[in-house]
């Protein structure tokens, strides 16, 4: 009989309770660009975890399926600054008649859980019921954009940005590179010409965005918040076939005066990369611990072959952005970093459930460098489909005695309609794939939900890989 007070019992039990107090506040980044679905998700998180063990179907999660999850309460957030996520406007919209969706991210929110749970395992220095602390931030999609300005000087940010573009993309811009054709980037630097000039660059990027393109810099031209108008938002790239015409060297480039066109565009993105960009990476993104991507693969499919590379490019350069590696006690005081990542392929309810699969391939080709360097580095990363609030059902047609899975669900304008949206690639489309486009989803309203538990597809399965190994 083992005694009850052995030394190796002591070490593991004192073990185990280092461990659980190392594990009870968990960061979780949820990160998206526009339309990605992030208010949603994280609306649906919150629900999802406050419903467990009562309403909630979260049968992917062990701790809800052996009925150890009890819960979750909002507590009063850290940093009074902040606005709270607007969780309660949110559940509002849904259960509205008829249902709508949330309105969309306009500025930086954060909202704090207190999870309770019973340890899978007991001992006699495990208590019986423990709290996991759960911060979770939301931030317009827009303003992440900016982010891997952070890898570029003024220079290589106007090369990236002027690199030859799509026929559809460039059309949008159209305004804006008539007006800089005739611009001299030696000469002394007009105010008012430079602000016109960057509201045409803005222009063309909220035409983009309209469009459905992804790549868009920068961010806060799109939402511009409290620094609407500031000369920190007068700037734009200078494209290399107009540098060309002066024959100016990069050693005369950047010896041209503080007023001239070039040193004032430069100065500007200076300040903003320091003054708007690196506080809101530094404030906001350095200290996760977990992260979930969102990504609206499925718009991009059917906005076509344009957009669905420019998806993919502001993607990469995206996750290059943040800080990935392992995690130690060590590199949690003085360095922390992103353990653990999940990349969800969004509004998996807007296609049949045997494209599912297809879907998650697609993704995985959609980000195959990335997701190569992350492995590569140990990351765990998870790839999956879900929907955070589903607004469909499955139905079945019968066409000439073949039974065909269907969506049923109700247009954003109000028609209920019956829809095969058609097949997903399993992999990056090639060119026969647009010309024989046969992928076509529409936008759909949430459906009624009697109950306060919202319905989904996945979501259990994206809370297990992000927390669950933290509820045990």
């Amino acid at each position: 009989m083992q005694p009850p007070f052995s030394r190796a019992r002591l070490n593991r039990e004192f073990g185990n309770l280092v461990e659980r107090s190392r594990d009870r506040q968990l960061r979780l980044a949820v990160t998206g660009l526009s339309q990605a679905g992030k208010t949603a998700f994280l609306t649906s998180l919150v629900n999802q975890l406050r419903h467990a063990g009562v309403e909630a179907k979260l049968d992917l999660l062990p701790a809800a399926r052996e009925g150890r999850l009890l819960g979750a309460q909002r507590l009063n957030q850290p940093d009074l600054g902040i606005p709270r996520f607007p969780y309660d406007p949110a559940m509002s919209a849904l259960h509205a008649d008829p249902p709508r969706w949330p309105a969309p991210t306009r500025g930086i929110s954060e909202l704090r859980l207190q999870l309770r749970y019973r340890p899978a395992q007991r001992g006699w220095l495990t208590p019986d019921i423990a709290h996991l602390t759960l911060d979770i931030f939301d931030y317009p999609g827009e303003w992440l954009l900016d982010l891997p300005l952070l890898q570029h000087d003024f220079d290589s940010w106007c090369a990236a940005q002027t690199q030859p573009q799509g026929e559809q993309r460039q059309a949008l811009f159209r305004q804006w590179l008539d007006g800089i054709d005739t611009l001299d980037p030696t000469a002394e630097a007009d105010e008012t010409e430079l602000a016109d000039l960057a509201a045409a660059y803005a222009d063309g990027l909220k035409r983009a965005k309209a469009a459905g393109f992804s790549d868009l810099q920068p961010g806060r031209f799109l939402l511009p918040g409290e620094h609407e108008g500031a000369p920190v938002l007068q700037f734009f790239p200078l494209p290399e076939t107009l540098l060309a015409k002066f024959s100016l060297t990069d050693t005369e480039r950047h010896a041209l005066p503080e007023n001239s066109v070039y040193a004032t565009l430069a100065a500007r993105f200076r300040y903003y990369q320091q003054h708007i960009v690196r506080p809101f990476y530094r404030d906001h993104f350095r200290r996760f611990d977990r992260q979930i991507v969102l990504v609206d693969v499925l718009g991009a499919l059917n906005a076509g072959p344009e957009r669905f590379e420019d998806l993919s490019r502001a993607l990469t350069q995206l996750m290059q952005s943040f800080d990935y590696g392992k995690r130690s006690l060590l590199t949690r005081l003085f360095a922390p970093k992103i353990d653990r990542l999940a990349i969800a392929a969004t509004k998996a309810d807007h296609v049949t459930p045997d494209q599912h699969s297809n879907v998650v391939h697609l993704l995985e080709a959609l980000l195959a460098e990335p997701l190569k360097e992350l492995r590569f580095a140990g990351v765990p990363v998870k790839a999956l489909s879900l929907a955070s609030i589903r607004a469909t059902k499955i139905r079945e047609v019968n066409e000439n005695g073949t039974r065909i899975p269907a969506l049923l669900g109700t247009t954003l304008s109000g028609e209920e309609v019956l829809d095969f949206p058609g097949e997903v690639p399993d992999r990056l489309p090639k060119a026969d794939f647009w010309q024989q486009q046969g992928f076509d989803f529409s936008n759909f309203r949430p459906m009624p939900t009697p109950s306060q538990a919202l319905p989904h597809i996945r979501m259990d399965a994206a809370i297990d890989w992000l927390m669950g190994d933290k509820l045990v």
